[in-house]
């Protein structure tokens, strides 16, 4: 697979014994030189992973005035069509070939936001597959703490608290095959170039559906993203999910004064078969799952107590640079860097001036 990313796998499983500091280093360093990496555990099974899938399918077969009943707000939860979201204003021609629907908090296992009547049965299974997926990201901070030498090692795990506000967003997404999106120029993409919001990303894909693709930091090439990483295609359970692929976002990367790299990223339309792995394709409908991963609203982005990325500060910051923020980077709370950057996304929803901050 002539041009693929080849990123780090890092198996977690282990992560509570006596491997947790040689776990964590190899999570820093793959942050560090990627700012993606595949990850191994079991901390979500199957079962759940498979049933976030028939939901999305459910929900995104739902009838358009249904989810148009739950389209999308300021506060990031709820439907979005297609062109809706203009990830790559800059350049994009018209917004994302896409639809999207995004799940916020859930109390006693119910949606506390408009949901489509389809999939009302479920909100047990999502609920449970959220609470999993935010779960696994503070496992991944705690261990992300302690390979960056972090006072005390939970800093980043504690302002994820999940019995607070925050912008953290369960997202399933369907990208329809090109042959329903004639319209579509050869120049335009599925998904815009951007870098993610919040401090992790958990990525859910399924087998056989390419597209994504990453900016490389080193050779500034786009290069597709392979479902399963090359170094696992020999595994002999083909049936289980593939790993779940994490990348590191915009917010963790101005916390940690730009240590940690928020890698650009795109879904694009179909490329050179050579680019693609074996098995993979981008004519097909494209289904996915994230799990956005955002510290408590009221999280004040301050110092880390870390004396590695204190260092790090010492050089200009080039998140903090791209984001507008200047040599003077000013500490913002969480959910302001969140509006930051929702207000660049959602052109209808804030206006042409939106775009106006966004990094890319």
């Amino acid at each position: 697979m002539a041009g693929a990313a080849t990123l780090p796998v890092v198996d977690i499983s282990s992560a509570e014994g006596v491997d947790q500091a040689q776990i964590a280093k190899e999570l820093v360093d793959a942050a560090i030189d990627y700012g993606f990496v595949y990850i191994k555990c079991q901390d979500i099974s199957e079962e759940q992973i498979d049933n976030a899938f028939k939901v999305s399918r459910i929900l995104f077969d739902s009838p358009v005035e249904d989810k148009q009943r739950c389209k999308i707000e300021k506060n990031n939860q709820g439907w979005t069509g297609m062109h809706t979201e203009t990830l790559d204003p800059k350049t994009q021609r018209v917004g994302d070939f896409k639809e999207a629907f995004n799940f916020g908090p859930f109390v006693n296992s119910k949606a506390t936001q408009p949901i489509p009547q389809t999939v009302e049965p479920h909100q047990a299974e999502l609920a449970a597959f959220r609470d999993a997926c935010h779960q696994l990201c503070r496992k991944l901070l705690l261990l992300f703490g302690i390979g960056l030498g972090v006072n005390p090692p939970d800093f980043f795990s504690a302002a994820h608290n999940p019995t607070l506000p925050s912008g953290s967003i369960l997202r399933l997404l369907y990208y329809p095959p090109p042959s329903r999106t004639p319209e579509a120029h050869p120049d335009d993409v599925r998904a815009g170039a951007h870098s993610d919001y919040g401090s992790i990303t958990l990525l859910f894909r399924l087998r056989g559906q390419a597209g994504l693709e990453i900016l490389e930091p080193r050779t500034e090439r786009w290069a597709p993203v392979p479902v399963d990483p090359p170094s696992t295609s020999g595994d002999a359970n083909t049936t289980a999910p593939p790993p779940i692929l994490v990348n590191i976002g915009d917010l963790l990367s101005y916390w940690t004064n730009g240590l940690l790299r928020s890698t650009v990223h795109r879904v694009a339309f179909p490329s050179a078969l050579e680019a693609l792995a074996a098995g993979e394709s981008t004519a097909d409908p494209r289904y996915s799952i994230a799990y956005f991963c955002h510290p408590a609203n009221d999280t004040p982005l301050a110092s880390v107590p870390s004396e590695r990325v204190k260092a790090a500060g010492q050089n200009e910051s080039e998140t903090a640079r791209s984001q507008g923020l200047g040599d003077d980077k000013k500490v913002l709370t969480a959910d302001e860097h969140l509006q930051m950057r929702l207000q660049a996304t959602y052109l209808q929803l804030y206006g042409k001036d939106g775009g106006k901050e966004v990094r890319k």
